[in-house]
C-alpha cells in the first residue's frame, strides 16, 4: 500500500462528511425560504386576517358620503349634507341620513330624488373676484356671491380656499376634491401671491422684520416665502407678500402685527396661475398644462404693478 493514498475508513467518513453538509446546507436553505411565510401567516393568525382577505382590500371605504356626493356633482359638501340628512340619498337602494357614513365611490350606487349619480365632468376655473362679494352658495344677509357671476356653471364647483369678502383677485374653483386638497395642503407648498396697499409708509426695517416672520395677535406665527416692497406712493407702502401656507386672514394679521392696516389687498397669482387677461368678476377654465402644473409643484410668477 502506498503512504499517499487515503484508507478506505478515510475515505467513507469524508463521504459521510460530504453528505451531512450537503443535507445541512438543503435544510438551511429550505428554513431560509419558509421563515418570511411563516412570520407572515402567525402575524395574520394572531389578528384573524385571513389572507384570503387581501383581495378585497382595495373595497374598504375611502371617503365619507357628503365628500361622495360633492364629488358626484353637488357643489359643496354642506349642500350634499342637508341632502342626506333630509333623506334625499339613497345607497345601494335604502335611504341614508348619516351623512359621515365611510363609502367606496366604485362600490356603491348613489340616488338623490330618485335620479342615478354619475360623476359630474371634472371642472376647473380661475375666477377673478370682486371686492365686496362672498365665496359661499348662500347668505341670511342677502350679501352678493361669486355664484351670481358664475351662473350655471357654478352649481358643479366650490371654492380651493376662501377669500374674504373684503379681498379681490384671482379664486380656483373646482369640482375635483382630491385636486382641491392637494393644491390646499400646506405640504404642496403651493405658493399664493398677494398685492398689499398698507395704511403708511413701511420703514424697510419693517420689510426685515416681516421677512423673518412675525408673531401674530392669536399667538401664532406668520412665516411669508417673502415680503418685497413695490413701491411708496404717497403716504401708502405697495407691497408684494407671498404665502406658502393658507391660515386665516394671515395677510391682514402680519400687517396688523406690525402696526399697519390693510387698506386693499389682491391676490394676484395661485402657483402658476394669474389675473393676467381676466377681468373682474369673470372667469375662465384652466388648462391641462395648469392643471398638470398645479397637481406637480408650486410655482412662483413675476408680481404685477399696483392696482
Amino acid at each position: 500500500m502506498h503512504s499517499g493514498e487515503p484508507k478506505d475508513h478515510e475515505v467513507c467518513a469524508q463521504n459521510d462528511s460530504n453528505a451531512v453538509s450537503a443535507s445541512f446546507r438543503h435544510r438551511v436553505l429550505i428554513s431560509v425560504f419558509r421563515f418570511p411565510f411563516s412570520v407572515f401567516h402567525f402575524l395574520f393568525s394572531i389578528f384573524h386576517f385571513p389572507v384570503s382577505a387581501l383581495g378585497n382590500m382595495q373595497s374598504k371605504p375611502t371617503m365619507t358620503l357628503d365628500r361622495v356626493l360633492s364629488r358626484f356633482g353637488l357643489a359643496s359638501r354642506r349642500d350634499a349634507r342637508q341632502a342626506i340628512q333630509a333623506g334625499r340619498v339613497k345607497v345601494n337602494g335604502k335611504v341614508v341620513r348619516d351623512a359621515d357614513l365611510w363609502v367606496s365611490p366604485d362600490q356603491v350606487t348613489l340616488h338623490l330624488d330618485g335620479q342615478r349619480l354619475k360623476p359630474a365632468r371634472k371642472s376647473y376655473l380661475v375666477f377673478y373676484k370682486p371686492k365686496g362679494v362672498i365665496t359661499s352658495h348662500g347668505d341670511p344677509g342677502e350679501r352678493k356671491t361669486i355664484y351670481e357671476y358664475l351662473k350655471e356653471i357654478g352649481k358643479w364647483v366650490s371654492p380651493v380656499g376662501r377669500l374674504d369678502k373684503d379681498t379681490s383677485g384671482l379664486l380656483l374653483l373646482t369640482n375635483d376634491t382630491e385636486f382641491a386638497d392637494h393644491v390646499t395642503n400646506p405640504l404642496s407648498k403651493v405658493l399664493k401671491t398677494y398685492l398689499v396697499k398698507t395704511s403708511g409708509l413701511l420703514s424697510d426695517e419693517i420689510v426685515v422684520r416681516l421677512n423673518a416672520g412675525v408673531e401674530m395677535k392669536r399667538g401664532d406665527m406668520a412665516s411669508p416665502v417673502s415680503v418685497r416692497r413695490l413701491e411708496d406712493r404717497g403716504k401708502y407702502t405697495w407691497l408684494e407678500i407671498v404665502l406658502a401656507e393658507g391660515k386665516n386672514r394671515e395677510v391682514r394679521r402680519m400687517i396688523e402685527a406690525v402696526g399697519f392696516k390693510v387698506l386693499k389687498l389682491v391676490r394676484t397669482g395661485l402657483g402658476p396661475l394669474t389675473l393676467q387677461g381676466l377681468e373682474v368678476g369673470k372667469w375662465r377654465e384652466l388648462t391641462p398644462a395648469e392643471i398638470a402644473s398645479l397637481r406637480r409643484s408650486s410655482h412662483r410668477q413675476e408680481p404685477q404693478r399696483p392696482y
